[in-house]
Formats: C-alpha cells, structure tokens, sequence
C-alpha cells in the first residue's frame, strides 16, 4: 500500500498532530492505517494515549535491527502505532550516522510495510533535513508539506514550493512531483494568518490539500492524550483535518476494495 510521509521546513508547525489525527480520519474512513513515527521527539504516541513512562519504540531499537511488527502497539482509535522510542541527542546521532552508511536498516522494514495491500502507512518525518527523510521520502507516493499560517511560511515560500528545504540536489529533484501542501492554524479573525494563508494558496494552487483552523478542540484533544474526532467531533479542526484526509485518499492508487471486517482481522493477525 501507498506511504504517506509527512514533513514540514520547521518545528512547531502542528505537523505531529496533524499526521495522528489525519491517520485517525483515514481508519475511520475504512482503511487499515499504520503510522509510524521517525521524529525523534517521539511525540506522536501522545495523541494515542500511550503513557509518558511508556518510552520503547522501533527507531531507538533500530541498530539491533529489531522485527518492526514486535514493537507496533494497537490503539483504542484503531489505528496500529509504530512509537519512535526515546533517544537522547548522542544516540540520536549514532543512528544517523548509521542510516547514511545503511539505508537498508530502514528502508527494509518500511518496504516490508508497504508489502501489504491491505494497509496504509504514514511516517511523520523530523522536521527539515535528516536521514529518515532521505531514507522513506523516496518510498512515499506522497509527501505532504505541513505550513503554519504565519509570516515566516510566507517568507520562505520559494524554498519550500522547491523542495529545497527537504534536502538538496538529488533529493529535492526527486521529491518536489510529491510535494502537496496543507495549511495549519489558520486563524480567519487575524488579519496576518488570514493574508499569510491567502498568500499561500493562492501560490500553491492545486497543490494545497487543505487549510486547518486553528482551535482550542486540537489543543485539548493533546492535552488529554486523544485525538479530535473523539474529544470534538463536530468542531472545525475535526472537519478540516477530515477535508485534508479526503484529499490524501483521492491522491492514492487505486487499489482492490477490502471490507473493514477482513482489515480488522488482517491487523490482528499481523500483530
């Protein structure tokens, strides 16, 4: 089944967030979901629930080259969660460093992944530059760019309608036909966020998935460890980030219908 990468040119954009709730919408929608998280910030098993003390994962094991499907957790959302795991700046670099020298210890267990046709993989991508990106952009159908609607997405407009900002030479040739776009935290009562948005789209055209408001409902969904549809289902990040989902699915191959029942039991007997 297809990748989903989701990247984005900064931290602090609400990309993590978006990725936990888009992969929620997805399920919900009817697909077998399997998100997976490469960021080191090892923030994405939060909006899932999984316990702070709770701190395993499939990248901090990636050295030891671990089975991925050991280490995927099920969700009360439905959606199977691979954790990134906690690893501190030296281990961090460690891993890096590894990636460069062996991809494969990657990109092997994501091609076993996207092996299943019944499943639907996303990765949340560190922001910028790494080795993760270098490593699953090439595999994914799709990368999707998460903007903030502010002054400083603006500014740099032209980098990231390039690519540039995911890498340089190769890699940015490669990935800019990927690219798709979705804006975040548009406020429609501030002026600067509604021009900066209106900037933006009007720049990226037919690339732009979506537009996520800004609202307290997202807010509170993290801070309760849960996701928006379960917190807020009928507030407006709920039926945005539902847009932005529907326009993922309408980028996909199209592919064999399997009822959600044959899903279900596929995961269950997978993990």
């Amino acid at each position: 089944m297809p990748l989903i990468a989701f990247a984005s040119p900064k931290g602090g954009v609400g990309k993590t967030t978006l990725v936990a709730n888009v992969a929620d919408a997805l399920r919900r929608a009817g697909r077998s979901v399997l998100v997976i998280d490469l960021d080191p910030q090892n923030a994405l098993r939060l909006h899932f629930g999984i316990p702070l003390h709770d701190t395993a994962g499939f990248m901090a094991e990636l050295l030891r080259q671990p089975d991925w499907r050991r280490l995927v957790r099920p969700t009360s959302s439905g959606v199977a969660l691979l954790p990134h795991g906690a690893a501190d700046l030296r281990a961090a670099l460690h891993q890096a460093a590894a990636l460069e020298r062996d991809p494969l210890l990657l990109s092997g267990p994501l091609r076993e992944m996207l092996s299943d046709p019944r499943l639907l993989v996303l990765a949340d991508l560190p922001p910028g530059p790494s080795q993760p990106l270098a490593v699953a952009a090439p595999l994914a159908t799709v990368v999707v760019t998460v903007l903030q609607s502010d002054a400083i997405s603006a500014a740099v407009l032209g980098e990231v309608e390039s690519g540039r900002f995911l890498g340089g030479g190769t890699m940015s040739a490669l990935l800019t036909g990927r690219l798709q776009f979705v804006l975040n935290g548009v406020d429609m009562h501030s002026r600067l966020s509604r021009t900066a948005a209106e900037t933006l789209a009007r720049h990226l055209g037919a690339r732009l998935l979506g537009a996520v408001s800004r609202d307290d409902a997202l807010s509170e969904a993290q801070a309760h460890m849960r996701l928006v549809h379960e917190m807020a289902p009928g507030s407006a990040a709920a039926a945005d980030i539902a847009h932005v989902a529907r326009a993922i699915e309408a980028l996909l191959p199209m592919t064999q219908e399997v009822s959600e029942a044959s899903m279900t039991a596929g995961m269950r007997t997978r993990w």
